[in-house]
């Protein structure tokens, strides 16, 4: 059965979904889950070295872990345990970070649990890597955005500069090809396009001509 209350929008790291995600969300009045932000937030504050605790210890540390989502469109606002996540995730260190958890099967459950439980309080666009195949497969849309690395490298260096930080092209790319691979190979809810996902390649367009692309697969 579908959802008609969830539209997935799913694809790689600086493929541009989270501007698309929150536009998408403002023009259909609802709310905007960006669930690579709960993969981060869970990845900082499980800390390096996530990947080698024991079971039990995981298990312990992400019953710790609460979130929560409130308000529409781009001004939604989701929080852990009470904080507003904030920049102090939006990092390539963090990234990478973000990733290496992601390959662990209690990891994507425990938030897999987290985004279920969201999705079934509020209408939402949910954005991520497994929205469309694993979290949402019932939802009423599914959109999954692509590009080549390249591209979305120098994307991404154009907003670490917008924001003043520091940013290296060549750096940056070897590291979306790296996160990409580990993204698309992992044991686990590799990332993929849902079987009815609607396909769009972001390199030859610009934010709009994407924007209403999703619309018109949608509406």
């Amino acid at each position: 059965m579908s959802n008609p209350t969830i539209i997935t929008l799913d694809g790689p790291a600086g493929v541009g979904k989270t501007t698309l995600a929150k536009r998408v969300a403002d023009a259909l009045g609802v709310a905007y889950l960006d669930t690579g932000a709960m993969f981060r937030a869970t990845a900082l504050i499980l800390g390096h070295g996530a990947d080698e605790l024991s079971e039990a210890e995981l298990e312990t540390r992400l019953a710790d872990i609460h979130f929560s989502l409130s308000g529409s469109g781009s001004t939604s606002t989701l929080s852990v345990n009470g904080h507003v996540i904030g920049d102090e995730i939006r990092t390539e260190e963090v990234g990478m970070m973000a990733s290496t958890v992601g390959t662990l099967p209690r990891v994507r459950a425990f938030l897999k649990e987290q985004q279920q439980t969201v999705g079934a309080e509020t209408p939402l666009v949910a954005e991520g890597r497994d929205m469309g195949t694993v979290v949402f497969p019932g939802a009423s849309a599914k959109i999954f955005l692509d590009a080549a690395p390249e591209i979305r490298a120098q994307r991404r260096v154009d907003q670490l500069l917008e924001m003043d930080k520091p940013a290296d092209l060549t750096q940056i790319t070897e590291q979306i090809k790296a996160r990409d691979h580990q993204d698309r190979n992992r044991a686990v809810a590799p990332l993929k396009p849902a079987e009815d996902a609607h396909i769009i390649d972001t390199g030859s367009l610009n934010i709009e001509g994407v924007f209403n692309a999703i619309m018109n697969a949608i509406t």
